[in-house]
């Protein structure tokens, strides 16, 4: 199932994972509109392809020195530009091969004073059919050079469901650096996304 940024940040707000504001949009006037509604002073504007890499992506369109798929804006005004620079285009990144993808959605998103950066996933193990939680403490812009340079920064846990409370204190602590002020208090935030995302996902559909 191939599922855009924007609906699967709903899906984890669905879940109780903490998510920024953001909207869809598919218009130059909808950026507009909708940017003057967050409070600012970042906004970020991400290309919606289904495809990764963005951030470090080209446009076919565009010079060699415009931006990439993911930009910065910190006036309502620079997010139209960009809005108007983007939609559109084509985008090329690592994973769509040089024919590239057509952004025909952008995904306006509050920005944010990030401290700290981590990577949180959960895969489904085929070799024994459950799901695995694979964490690192060195963020995901480039979670494939993580694991190709430092494979020892990435951690993957697989264990049976009923101990999914250890398993989701244990990722947590991974990630919480010990004896760091406020490590118990960001694993405690941690944990309970955690706890409810694997809780919706085996709910019945």
């Amino acid at each position: 199932m191939n599922i855009h940024e924007y609906q699967a940040k709903r899906l984890l707000h669905s879940f109780g994972a903490p998510v920024a504001p953001g909207v869809a949009i598919y218009s130059v006037e909808q950026a507009r509109e909708w940017a003057a509604k967050m409070p600012g002073p970042l906004w970020v504007v991400k290309s919606q392809i289904h495809a990764g890499g963005r951030g470090k992506g080209r446009f076919k369109e565009l010079g060699d020195d415009a931006k990439g798929g993911v930009r910065l804006a910190r006036s309502v005004d620079e997010v139209v530009a960009n809005v108007e620079e983007m939609l559109g285009k084509t985008l090329v990144t690592k994973q769509t091969g040089p024919a590239g993808k057509q952004v025909n959605r952008l995904y306006i998103e509050d920005g944010a004073d990030i401290e700290r950066e981590l990577y949180l996933s959960i895969l489904i193990d085929r070799s024994v059919g459950r799901p695995a939680f694979v964490v690192s403490t060195e963020g995901g812009m480039d979670i494939e050079a993580v694991a190709h340079d430092t494979p020892e920064k990435i951690v993957t846990r697989v264990r049976p469901g009923r101990r999914l409370h250890r398993r989701g204190r244990g990722s947590a602590r991974r990630c919480a650096v010990a004896g760091r002020r406020g490590a118990r208090r960001r694993a405690e935030h941690f944990r309970d996304p955690l706890q409810g995302i694997h809780r919706k996902g085996h709910e019945p559909a």
